[in-house]
């Protein structure tokens, strides 16, 4: 997997911040969805496709053993606009860390912060958190596997 630079999570609280009210938030996010990189067509496959969103999505992960600490670098898109930017916002989350920051975020926090938890559907809001039990899932087993 490519080196992606995403948005740290910090440039996203502050872009929402500056940004105001959520429509304008919503188009931000929209634009962060256009900045991801693609997920290669032979990754969209069952086993990488994430349960519980309403849209596609499939997320891939590599763990990077060859650094300490190891890190996990995810990639994923969706097709649907918006959906691509929320998983932008869990790149600025999750992207690049340690399995065991992954694990230890308080991302229900980070989404009160950002207002998701106001703005978004609850279907949309059970996607989000699907995508987060997966990011979850690969940092318990990455974990699991560094300390064996």
């Amino acid at each position: 997997m490519s080196s992606t630079t995403y948005m740290t999570l910090e440039e996203l609280k502050e872009e929402f911040e500056f940004l105001g009210d959520w429509e304008a938030r919503c188009d931000f996010l929209i634009d962060l969805g256009f900045e991801l990189p693609k997920l290669p067509d032979d990754a969209k496959i069952e086993p990488n496709r994430v349960h519980g969103c309403q849209s596609n999505v499939w997320l891939i992960a590599s763990v990077n053993e060859e650094q300490e600490p190891v890190t996990i670098r995810f990639l994923a898109n969706s097709d649907a606009m918006i959906v691509n930017g929320l998983i932008a916002v869990l790149m600025a989350i999750y992207d690049d860390k340690t399995p065991e920051e992954i694990i230890e975020t308080d991302v229900e926090e980070i989404f009160h912060e950002l207002e998701l938890d106001r703005y978004l559907s609850p279907a949309r809001k059970n996607g989000l958190f699907g995508m987060v039990k997966r990011v979850r899932q690969i940092a318990i087993f990455a974990a699991s596997q560094d300390s064996e």
